[in-house]
């Protein structure tokens, strides 16, 4: 393996994308070469580790030669955020082994998908908490938080992807994924308001789809009725997106009146006065739904009166 190693540095991720394919173990001194060579992988430009990884990350059973990477430290190399995700822990400070979580998380998201694998969601389970040693704190009372994670996690996957190669678009989709992936969290287990829906497929836009399975992937705890209780959360809010899809066209949020409408109305030329009374009037549309003509009329008209 060593000269094999020398030859080309790319095949001991190439070892580690076949154990993850063919789902077989890779012999002891296969696994010892990888280690003792690992920072050869350096040298290896960045466009072909990026379509190893991709391979690697498409197969069957990715967590193994993902497991691979890091216990031979190759991961260190070309994807160190998923070494850093192991967390030491101590007798005072327990709180749940992020890396095996990350895993686990892009398990359950490849038993969602529905046609075939799905690199931006694969990408988006595996590195949506990136951004927790960064911003892990330990709190007087004993907790473990990590506050802005998903911000943080969203600026670090972006720069590895562009580090990477990866497309501006795959980059974009994945890197807003992992800075959503908590927003389900973010209104509690109330009643989600009509807005508040609303906002959360605006925001999602096209990777909705891809939300909803990270979300639910997002879930590993071994407590039942918790794991339970958060399904049947997610489920209320699928349904209540698919009423107000029927009734509102969400995909397509735009506000009641067009710039053209806008700068007849308000008897103006184009410019930055446009623009604010279109985002008036779409804040609007999110908060409270469609309005008639009239309606919008005389809430832009109060809201150019009220600036001055």
């Amino acid at each position: 393996p060593e000269e094999s190693f020398s030859d080309d540095p790319l095949r001991m991720m190439r070892a580690a994308r076949f154990a993850a394919q063919l789902d077989f173990e890779v012999a002891p001194e296969v696994v010892a070469a990888m280690t003792e060579m690992a920072d050869r992988i350096e040298i290896v430009s960045a466009e072909r580790v990026r379509d190893e990884l991709n391979k690697l990350l498409l197969s069957a059973h990715p967590r193994k030669g993902l497991g691979l990477l890091v216990d031979t430290g190759l991961a260190a190399h070309v994807l160190p955020e998923l070494p850093a995700l192991r967390l030491e822990s101590d007798e005072h400070h327990r709180h749940k082994d992020v890396y095996e979580h990350s895993l686990t998380v892009l398990d359950q998201a490849i038993d969602l998908e529905e046609d075939g694998p799905d690199l931006v969601l694969r990408l988006a389970a595996l590195l949506h908490d990136i951004g927790k040693p960064r911003t892990r704190r330990f709190e007087k009372d004993g907790r473990v938080s990590f506050h802005h994670h998903e911000v943080v996690g969203a600026k670090m996957t972006k720069k590895r992807m562009t580090a990477l190669k990866y497309s501006n678009e795959l980059v974009k989709d994945v890197s807003r994924l992992v800075e959503l992936h908590l927003r389900f969290h973010g209104y509690g287990t109330g009643e989600w308001t009509d807005s508040a829906v609303r906002r959360y497929v605006r925001d999602a836009g096209p990777l909705l789809s891809r939300l909803h399975k990270l979300t639910r992937s997002d879930c590993t705890t071994r407590n039942k009725r918790k794991a339970s209780a958060l399904s049947r959360a997610y489920d209320g809010l699928e349904e209540r997106i698919a009423q107000l899809q029927e009734q509102e066209e969400l995909d397509s949020i735009r506000p009641d009146l067009d710039g053209n409408q806008i700068q007849e109305i308000l008897e103006i030329k184009p410019g930055p006065a446009v623009g604010q009374a279109y985002k008036f009037l779409l804040e609007l549309r999110l908060e409270n739904g469609p309005m008639e003509y009239e309606q919008a009329v005389a809430a832009l008209k109060e809201w150019w009166a009220a600036r001055d």
